[in-house]
């Protein structure tokens, strides 16, 4: 472990990296030309309450409730933009026909592992109660990036704490290894994943060596994944030049081992992040259509 992974530096660097500037999502795949009917929620956790934004798809009168999708940003478990997701929630909700919550958990340094976690669990058990706008025994978790990591722990909890009932987990190059080095894991090409700062990122959320080797921080490492029968169905998509490439292929392996895998997707010379950076609409537009087809399959009455 360089300096940047100690805990005390980690926690400074990553403060400092909380007041860069918000994303910048390329026009191209921003989706504006999808309306979007939002509202602004408060769902409560153990930790306290969080911010959510719900996106509804449109509906005739007299229509049964929408399933629900719970959305988790990424950000690297620091980085606090829910907003930077609003192209693929705007595309599921009126694609998939799903009323999609996008949470703003909270995150490191000041809330680390397994705070966020759990966070993400209680929002999951709270949507899935009856009362809502949506219809919560029909509920899928999803997340890019650390919040695919968030959905894969709250599928875990789900699992181990006897539901609610997941229909359909979707983790978009997720990060699913803390307790394995940033610097060890070697891209297949040329990518533009920001291992340092990687370094700095995990360190700020899981600072000890348990922490990282954690079912809920690193479901990839080790053994974790050898006890996830029953889990929620999967989709799995990995980014063939990104630096976290291995360890999603791995997850899916064991998802696939334990009768959960719905479908892995390995997109071939994309990296990470490639749906908020590049400006490719077709290839982000077949990725999100992908995702929606198996969120409606998932959620089918």
């Amino acid at each position: 472990m360089s300096l940047l992974g100690t805990p005390l530096i980690a926690r400074g660097l990553a403060r400092l990296a909380q007041h860069g500037k918000g994303p910048r999502v390329p026009p191209e795949v921003s989706f504006a030309d999808i309306p979007a009917r939002t509202d602004t929620i408060s769902i409560p956790t153990r930790h306290g309450p969080v911010r959510a934004v719900v996106y509804r798809p449109d509906a005739a009168p007299g229509e049964a409730e929408p399933p629900a999708y719970l959305n988790f940003h990424g950000g690297g478990f620091v980085i606090r933009h829910p907003e930077q997701d609003d192209a693929l929630c705007r595309y599921l909700a009126a694609t998939a026909g799903v009323a999609v919550i996008n949470v703003d958990y909270d995150v490191a340094p000041r809330h680390r592992f397994p705070q966020p976690v759990e966070e993400a669990y209680d929002a999951v058990r709270w949507a899935a109660r009856p009362g809502h706008r949506w219809d919560g025994a029909r509920l899928c978790v999803g997340g890019q990036s650390a919040g695919g990591a968030l959905a894969a722990g709250a599928a875990r909890l789900a699992l181990e704490l006897g539901g609610p009932p997941i229909a359909l987990q979707v983790l978009h190059y997720p990060p699913l290894d803390l307790a394995t080095p940033v610097q060890h894991k070697r891209p297949a090409g040329e990518s533009a994943f920001n291992a340092p700062l990687a370094e700095v990122f995990d360190a700020a959320y899981a600072p000890s060596p348990a922490a990282k080797r954690s079912r809920l921080a690193s479901p990839a490492w080790g053994s974790n994944g050898d006890d996830i029968a029953g889990i929620a169905p999967a989709l799995v998509i990995t980014c063939g030049i990104d630096r976290l490439h291995d360890e999603g292929v791995l997850y899916a392996e064991r998802l696939a081992a334990a009768g959960s895998l719905r479908e892995h997707v390995d997109l071939p010379g994309v990296d990470h992040a490639y749906n908020l950076q590049s400006r490719d609409r077709a290839l982000v537009e077949r990725c999100y259509a992908m995702i929606a087809k198996h969120v409606t399959a998932a959620t089918e009455a």
